[in-house]
């Protein structure tokens, strides 16, 4: 594919991803559908002057999409990903992962390895503590559409939503993907890579790949009673990938 050049570029390529996924009742659909709101939110902050830098945050949101859209075509092609997206895009073949597991795995991917990558890029040649402030914003709307998405399959579904109040399996298992514990690391990423020489930044990359794949066992085997507890509300989830689709896209 070619590379994204702008905010609205992101908005397309992600709606053409969403409906391929209706047609094809891929779950791949899931975290395109987050992601999509999650940049209609950005640039209305771009818009609005949310951010710091305007301009800036939108180099930031376009190279952080492509690095998502990259590894989603190169997948497609039965290619080489990084083993984070591996991970996340393997899921989408299995039956019993519930949505939400679905979007915390890309959550994973994207927030834990690519965010950092793309927050070091966007501040070569100036240092890259100015980036703080609008970095920590754009994980403020990242979180709250988290959590109203998570609040939004709890009212879809009701066997989640009284699993989450029933038991703290589920819950642990949440906060283990905490988004605070996912925006902090990021930062820590972006910052290590920045005050790396250029010659080094590859193996840097690769070896926090490698800890996040790890990371995203987390999701796929939560434990034995949580497995089983989310196995119940899977079989609660009602309609077709389409219809759950829709039901995000609301």
């Amino acid at each position: 594919m070619k590379p994204v050049l702008t905010i609205g570029d992101v908005i397309i390529t992600l709606e053409n991803i969403i409906i391929e996924s209706k047609t094809n009742n891929n779950p791949l659909g899931y975290f395109a559908t987050l992601y999509k709101k999650v940049t209609i939110k950005v640039k209305e902050g771009i818009e609005n002057d949310f951010f710091d830098d305007g301009p800036r945050m939108e180099k930031l949101d376009v190279i952080f999409a492509n690095r998502y859209l990259h590894a989603y075509f190169t997948f497609q092609k039965n290619k080489e990903v990084t083993k984070s997206w591996e991970k996340a895009f393997n899921l989408s073949s299995k039956y019993w992962p519930i949505v939400l597991q679905h979007l915390l795995i890309g959550i994973n991917a994207h927030i834990n390895l690519d965010l950092g990558i793309a927050a070091a890029e966007v501040s070569k040649g100036d240092n890259i503590e100015n980036l703080k402030g609008d970095f920590d914003k754009i994980n403020e709307v990242l979180s709250s559409l988290v959590k109203d998405v998570e609040n939004d399959l709890a009212e879809i579904w009701p066997t989640l939503k009284k699993i989450l109040k029933l038991t703290r399996n589920v819950d642990d298992f949440l906060v283990d993907f905490s988004m605070k514990l996912a925006r902090d690391g990021a930062w820590k990423f972006a910052v290590a890579l920045a005050n790396t020489q250029d010659n080094m930044i590859s193996d840097l990359i690769k070896e926090r790949d490698i800890k996040v794949a790890e990371k995203a066992k987390i999701v796929v085997n939560p434990g034995f009673v949580a497995r089983i507890l989310l196995m119940i509300v899977r079989l609660g989830e009602r309609g077709t990938v389409k219809d759950k689709i829709n039901d995000l896209n609301e």
